[in-house]
C-alpha cells in the first residue's frame, strides 16, 4: 500500500502523554483537514513510556487523500539540560549570570540521548553543540582535569 503525494509537514512541538485539540495541535491540524483526536491518540500512545509533559518535537507527513504519518524527535538540548539541573528557566543574562554547572561526562549523556537526530559524526562532536547550548543558557561546562 503506498500513500500518495505528501502535500505538506507540519512541525509542532507537543507534550509528552499530553496530546489534546487544544492549541497548538487543534489549529494546525484542522487547517489541513486532518482527525485531531486520531493524532491526539496515536500520539500519547506513541510516548507514554516518556517523562509526562516534556516538550516532544513531531513533524507529521499530510497526505492528498487527508491521512498523515508522524514521527518523534528527541527533547531538545535545552529541556535536557534544565531537567539535568532541576532549573525552571536559562539565565537572563548568561555571560555574566552563571545558574549552574555541567561536566563533560554529563554532556555526554546528553549526546547519546540526542544521537539519533544530530548531525555529528562522534558523541564528542555533538557533545560540543550542546555545550554550546549549555553557554548560551549561563550553564559553565566543568573539565575533567
Amino acid at each position: 500500500m503506498s500513500k500518495k503525494n505528501i502535500v505538506s509537514y507540519i512541525k509542532l512541538q507537543v507534550l509528552s502523554g499530553m496530546a489534546n485539540p487544544s492549541p497548538p495541535v487543534g489549529p494546525a491540524l484542522g487547517q489541513k483537514g486532518l482527525n485531531i483526536m486520531e493524532f491526539c491518540n496515536l500520539f500519547n500512545k506513541k510516548t507514554k513510556s516518556l517523562e509526562k509533559g516534556i516538550p516532544i518535537p513531531v513533524i507529521i507527513s499530510v497526505y492528498a487523500d487527508k491521512s498523515f504519518t508522524f514521527i518523534t524527535k528527541t527533547p531538545p538540548v535545552s529541556v535536557l539540560l534544565k531537567k539535568k539541573l532541576l532549573l525552571t528557566k536559562g539565565s537572563s543574562k548568561p555571560k555574566h549570570n552563571i545558574i549552574g554547572d555541567v561536566s563533560e561526562l554529563e554532556l555526554l549523556e546528553i549526546a547519546k540521548i540526542k544521537l539519533p537526530d544530530m548531525t555529528g559524526y562522534t558523541l564528542k562532536s555533538i557533545s560540543k553543540c550542546i555545550k554550546g547550548t549549555a553557554y548560551s543558557m549561563g550553564i559553565l561546562v566543568k573539565r575533567k582535569d
